[in-house]
């Protein structure tokens, strides 16, 4: 029986356990590949996706301040964050498919669930890392940030698509850079490799945010920058402040007119 796009999404967002999410989130985009899913959106999404009983999930103002990654231990809280940072970033591609999938033509679907199956593969290599490290996903706590801009953006797909890929995934551009030397310069080349490669795949899902934020602005009527502007004051709850990396951005599009020189700049947590 042929599934469809709502139940293949829904099925990723319904799955607590970190190996099953990635089992599922493979399956999905690989049946999306095949043709094997019909552009039916009979199902809607939850609310929250399931979540494994480990990490403990802490406000933001609570997380234990992390080290540079100078250290073991440093480091292993650092690709624990990161690691718990790709795990939400497969329900959130999964999200926005069974979401928002009925805005857009069949190659949004395309590009997100490339995207889907993307932070699955990161989220299983940080975890082996972590593994072979002697530790693993769910040993250390972890924040809900990205859920909970996603669920500030749950009614429209053009402030999901300005916050998530557009803020979110793109200071992690900025970001990487900097760890991926502190790794390296810490003798830990297997993890500066991991990371190196995961930063790579996400100039394309920021792309892949801005190219679909376009998109629906074009639908709409809207100017591009200053919608982008708005939409990040009046939905994004952190800051957002140098240092950019530029030449990532621009590579995924997101040009400096969006993020120069932003009114009161507040901290994205990560």
């Amino acid at each position: 029986m042929v599934r469809s796009v709502a139940d293949a999404a829904y099925a990723v967002l319904a799955t607590a356990h970190p190996a099953d999410k990635v089992k599922a989130a493979r399956a999905a985009s690989r049946d999306w590949r095949a043709g094997r899913l019909a552009l039916i959106w009979d199902r809607a999404m939850p609310e929250r996706p399931a979540r494994p009983d480990r990490p403990e999930l802490l406000p933001a103002t609570r997380m234990p301040r992390r080290g540079k990654g100078g250290s073991a231990a440093g480091r292993i809280a650092m690709l624990h964050a990161l690691a718990h940072i790709e795990f939400a970033a497969i329900d959130l591609a999964f999200d926005l498919i069974g979401r928002f999938g009925t805005l857009f033509p069949a190659a949004f679907l395309d590009d997100w669930f490339g995207v889907g199956a993307d932070e699955a593969m990161h989220f299983a290599l940080l975890d082996r890392r972590l593994r072979a490290l002697g530790s693993f996903y769910g040993a250390l706590p972890a924040h809900d940030g990205l859920w909970e801009a996603a669920g500030n953006t749950a009614d429209d797909a053009l402030a999901r698509l300005a916050i998530v890929p557009m803020v979110l995934e793109a200071r992690g551009l900025d970001v990487t850079p900097a760890t991926v030397a502190r790794f390296a310069a810490a003798g830990d080349a297997t993890s500066a490799r991991i990371l190196a490669r995961i930063e790579k795949d996400e100039v394309r899902h920021v792309a892949a945010g801005v190219r679909w934020f376009l998109d629906l602005c074009g639908n709409r009527g809207f100017a591009p920058v200053p919608t982008w502007r708005r939409l990040v004051s009046e939905r994004f709850g952190g800051t957002i402040k140098p240092p950019f990396n530029d030449s990532a951005r621009e590579a995924a599009g997101l040009t400096k007119g969006y993020y120069t020189d932003l009114p009161n700049p507040p901290i994205v947590q990560h």
